[in-house]
C-alpha cells in the first residue's frame, strides 16, 4: 500500500469539517434538523446508551414484568427474592421457572397476575414465540414487538424499553411514555402536553434517532434545569 503522511492536527480538523461523509453523533444530527434542542443536547451532554452486556430476552422481560406498576425500590427487592429462588444461576432457566410452584413466587412477592404472566414468558421462550439473542439481532424493531407482545403482560411500551436501552435501537419512539411526553414540553415551552398520537407525528422529523431525542425528553426532567 502507498505511504500516507499524517496529517497535522490542523489539517485534520480541515478535513473533517470539510468533509460531508464523515459521520457525526446521533446528538449532532438532532440539533441540526432542530436547532431548539441544542441548549437541552448541551446542558445534558452527550447521548450515554449503547450496546452493553448481552441481552437475554427472557431474563430482560421477566425483570420488566417484575418491576411494572412498581416504585424502583420495592420492585428490586421482589427481584432479587425471584432471584434467589435460583442461587448459583446467572441465567433463568424457562423449563425451571414454570416447574416453580405459584406459591413460592407469590411469597417472593409477586402478585398472581405476575406469576400468570412470567410463566407464558416462560412457555413461550420454550416454544419459540419469544427469540433468541442472536435471533433478535436479525429483526426489525416492529418484528419484535410483533412477537414480544404476543406474551401476557407484555406491552408496546415494555417491548419499546428493551429496544431502546436493552438492544440499542437509536429509532423507537415511545410516544406513549409520559415522561417524553412531559419532557418534550417542557422542551418546547409548551402550555399542555400533547397527545401520544400527536407526539407520533411530531416524532417523524427526528428519525433515524428517535430514541435519542427520546432521551433526551427524559434527561430535560432530571431536575429544574434539566442538568444531568
Amino acid at each position: 500500500m502507498p505511504k500516507v503522511r499524517k496529517k497535522s492536527n490542523k489539517q485534520a480538523e480541515t478535513a473533517k469539517s470539510a468533509s460531508p461523509h464523515l459521520p457525526i453523533r446521533p446528538e449532532e444530527h438532532l440539533v441540526k434538523i432542530d436547532p431548539r434542542l441544542a441548549e437541552l443536547v448541551e446542558r445534558v451532554g452527550p447521548f450515554t446508551v449503547g450496546p452493553g452486556k448481552l441481552v437475554r430476552p427472557f431474563d430482560a422481560l421477566a425483570e420488566s414484568i417484575a418491576y411494572q406498576q412498581l416504585n424502583g425500590k420495592a420492585a428490586a427487592t421482589i427481584w432479587g427474592r425471584v432471584r434467589a429462588l435460583y442461587p448459583r444461576r446467572k441465567w433463568l432457566d424457562p423449563r425451571l421457572v414454570l416447574a416453580t410452584p405459584d406459591r413460592k413466587f407469590r411469597a417472593a412477592g409477586l402478585s398472581q397476575s405476575k406469576t400468570i404472566a412470567i410463566k407464558d414468558l416462560a412457555a413461550k421462550t420454550i416454544d419459540g414465540t419469544v427469540p433468541s439473542t442472536r435471533a433478535l439481532a436479525r429483526m426489525s424493531d416492529e418484528e419484535i414487538v410483533a412477537r414480544l407482545t404476543m406474551v401476557r403482560g407484555i406491552g408496546r411500551w415494555t417491548v419499546e424499553m428493551l429496544l431502546l436501552f436493552d438492544l440499542a435501537r437509536l429509532d423507537v419512539w415511545p410516544a406513549t411514555d409520559y415522561g417524553v411526553l412531559k419532557g418534550f414540553t417542557k422542551t418546547f415551552g409548551r402550555k399542555k402536553l400533547p397527545t401520544p398520537k400527536q407526539l407520533h407525528r411530531l416524532g417523524e422529523k427526528w428519525r433515524p434517532y428517535r430514541s435519542v431525542a427520546a432521551w433526551y425528553f427524559w434527561r430535560a426532567l432530571d431536575n429544574n434545569d434539566g442538568r444531568a
